[in-house]
């Protein structure tokens, strides 16, 4: 029987102002990012907006449930929720069950009803790394040790979806794991001894699909093939520059009408931007940094290592995703389809972001 653990008095009301903040400016961006596009497709202006809203309303119910369920009653099932991640990511590349778009399996279909599993492995590994490393620190453990029982699973997770095919979110698997290692005293040594064996791991990735190496070329050198590879990041740079100070005003956006493609999904910051301008894209990103730093300042007032733990891997799901599409964005780094968390569209995404901010609260109110 599940037991719902009551609300303390220790409530971060400032986080969950932040989320809603956040979800709102996700709707409407989405909204009017998309406009041109489900029209075209769907004959229906509101048709992604109508999506995400759904997937919002689940998430929200979500959130508000596992603010309230005691967090160690779930690092308890961490072992099974991880085997059914797995299972689930299995399930993808099974024909007539995982369903293809644009030429990557990444979903499975249900009639109606649309989710990604990646998106939940993600915490998945959150849960499993924060009960392994919260078991093993209390005895003396060797890297080895660790990399069968904390790695191995990770590496795993990340090979199924490279498969799909899917680096982002596979860099995003390794890269959650080394900081729960990091957190639950791992030395710092083995992390910085890391960081070439993933770099090399992304480039080997990178150099086996030619068209990933067609992104890194055109990342490198933009104007490599403007109508090919480097269209899409052309395309954004564009729009971005285009904002300038203030924007060119709310729905006023001319990189929305079929010029970025997947506009509503991992492009969609640059939407923001030339609309409400770099001062409008500064805001959203402190914003963002403050929601950050209220999860870390959870995480240092957690009352248990397994808390602590908990709530950094969290808060670096949402930072790393968050990095990595701004960083793409703005060709810091190569396109990955890493979505903005609360902000692209997505509705497994969404879901899986809210259910942690849940989380988060819930290791607040037990502080």
């Amino acid at each position: 029987m599940i037991r719902i653990r009551s609300q303390s008095t220790h409530f971060d009301q400032w986080l969950l102002i932040s989320t809603i903040i956040l979800v709102t400016v996700g709707l409407l961006a989405i909204y009017d990012a998309s406009v041109v596009s489900a029209f075209r497709d769907f004959h229906d202006r509101l048709f992604y907006f109508k999506n995400q809203l759904i997937w919002a309303s689940l998430g929200s119910i979500s959130l508000f449930f596992f603010s309230l369920f005691d967090y160690h009653r779930l690092l308890k099932l961490s072992h099974f929720i991880l085997a059914a991640s797995i299972l689930m990511l299995i399930l993808v590349l099974v024909p007539f069950i995982g369903t293809q778009v644009l030429g990557a399996r990444r979903w499975i279909s249900v009639g109606t009803f649309t989710f990604q599993p990646s998106e939940f492995t993600k915490l998945a590994l959150i849960f499993y790394g924060t009960s392994i490393i919260s078991k093993l620190a209390k005895y003396k453990t060797s890297l080895i040790d660790f990399a069968i029982v904390l790695f191995l699973p990770a590496l795993f997770t990340s090979v199924l979806v490279l498969v799909q095919p899917d680096l982002g979110t596979a860099l995003i698997f390794l890269v959650l794991t080394l900081i729960i290692y990091f957190i639950g005293g791992g030395p710092v040594r083995h992390f910085f001894l890391a960081i070439p064996l993933l770099i090399a791991m992304a480039v080997a990735a990178i150099i086996s699909q030619p068209y990933r190496l067609a992104r890194l070329e055109s990342f490198l050198d933009p104007t490599r093939d403007p109508q090919g590879a480097s269209y899409q990041i052309s395309q954004i740079i564009i729009a971005l520059s285009s904002g300038k100070l203030f924007g060119v005003g709310i729905g006023g956006s001319r990189g929305k009408f079929d010029f970025i493609p997947e506009v509503h999904s991992d492009s969609i910051f640059a939407i923001i931007v030339e609309e409400l301008g770099f001062i409008g894209g500064v805001v959203l990103i402190l914003i963002f940094l403050f929601l950050i730093t209220r999860g870390i300042k959870i995480a240092r007032s957690a009352p248990d290592l397994q808390g602590k733990i908990l709530a950094m891997g969290i808060v670096t799901l949402i930072a790393t995703q968050s990095l990595f599409n701004l960083a793409s964005n703005v060709a810091l780094v190569p396109l990955t389809g890493v979505p903005l968390p609360f902000i692209s569209y997505g509705g497994s995404s969404l879901f899986v972001t809210l259910t942690a901010i849940g989380i988060l609260l819930n290791v607040k109110s037990q502080s």
